[in-house]
């Protein structure tokens, strides 16, 4: 049954779209898809549901070197590979370390660097970017190493309660208007990404005692909020030969406004040479085979894989294979995005600790 929007409503709606703008109002069925910016790793994106979604904040929280600037540098490396044209800002409150950037396979020559640890005006770089529609992705690293003026003119005994979480309050309410783009018409999207690291409260005896800088308040403005935590390290070599080469890295949506919350991935991230893939990458070839055995899409009969009209035996052997061929690998991994139209079955199932 069709259903027509009355004249007294349009009259509104036409009022409306005069005063605030064209496509401020518009009928729900017109809103173009969202757009979503893959993560690099094909666990990561199912579990987000599908990428990180544009347009919106998000944050990436753990403890340091657990591997929360990886994400960040591989999603831009992913991107610029997709997008010739796709340009990143990093907001660089901590020194940016150019080489471990391009190790994950950024081309910094497309990376805009702000370096500051003033937090106004690092907040003002980002409104600013993203209210030109000229990039694609705004990561701040990070949110507890940026300063209020009002304290960093301070004296080293003298500090300000609270000025912090106001200011990021302020920036989330402000911002908020400048990834906002036409509802209707392809307008260049753009995402944000805020690391941010646990600080412990102080005399907590029961419960969660971590929190995070910045305020409750910008907890609602995010759009998806991950914890990032190592789970083991990846080692090659034996007795005094052994070394770390790589890390599991546990990534967990404590908040996903777009998709199903609370669900968790593993990802096998490789820093040094000597590990199954090159240094920087993930181990994509073996997400790719348990997501497509979870979901049916690799057939597992005995020791045998069995793909179409090609099978191996045993799961190394098509890992081997997904490594060398690159079409085989971009096949299977659509096969599994598209599982994202039900609800996927995924390495580890959601949890609830």
């Amino acid at each position: 049954m069709t259903m027509t929007i009355n004249a007294d409503a349009l009259k509104v709606v036409a009022q409306l779209n005069k005063k605030l703008g064209a496509n401020t109002v518009v009928t729900a069925n017109l809103i173009r898809k969202m757009k979503r910016l893959s993560t690099g790793s094909l666990t990561l994106d199912v579990v987000l549901g599908g990428g990180w979604p544009t347009n919106q904040w998000v944050e990436i929280v753990g403890e340091a070197s657990h591997g929360k600037t990886a994400i960040a540098l591989k999603t831009i490396a992913t991107n610029q590979v997709l997008d010739p044209n796709f340009t990143a800002v990093w907001i660089a409150a901590e020194p940016f370390d150019k080489g471990y950037a391009e190790m994950c396979g950024v081309d910094t020559e497309r990376v805009l660097l702000v370096e500051t640890n003033s937090m106004e005006d690092a907040f003002d770089a980002c409104i600013q970017f993203m209210e030109s529609k000229g990039v694609d992705l705004v990561v701040v690293d990070s949110l507890p190493a940026l300063v209020p003026s009002a304290e960093d003119e301070k004296d080293m005994e003298e500090f300000t309660v609270g000025r912090g979480a106001l200011i990021t309050n302020k920036f989330f309410r402000k911002v908020s208007a400048a990834t906002r783009r036409d509802l209707v018409e392809d307008e260049r999207p753009v995402l944000g990404i805020m690391i941010n690291q646990y600080r412990m409260k102080i005399g907590v005896m029961h419960g969660d005692p971590r929190t995070t800088p910045g305020g409750l308040g910008k907890d609602y403005a995010y759009s998806i909020r991950c914890e990032v935590k190592r789970d083991e390290w990846l080692e090659v070599g034996t007795g005094q030969e052994k070394r770390r080469v790589g890390q599991t890295i546990r990534v967990k949506t404590i908040k996903n406004k777009t998709f199903a919350p609370q669900q968790t991935a593993y990802v096998d991230f490789y820093f040094s040479e000597g590990g199954v893939v090159s240094e920087g990458e993930y181990d994509r070839g073996k997400e790719i085979v348990a997501l497509s055995i979870l979901n049916g899409i690799v057939e597992r009969r005995g020791g045998w894989m069995y793909y179409g009209d090609r099978k191996w035996q045993g799961a190394q052997a098509l890992i081997d294979s997904l490594r060398e061929e690159i079409d085989l690998s971009e096949e299977i991994s659509r096969a599994v995005m598209d599982t994202l139209k039900s609800q996927p079955k995924l390495m580890i199932e959601s949890d609830e600790d």
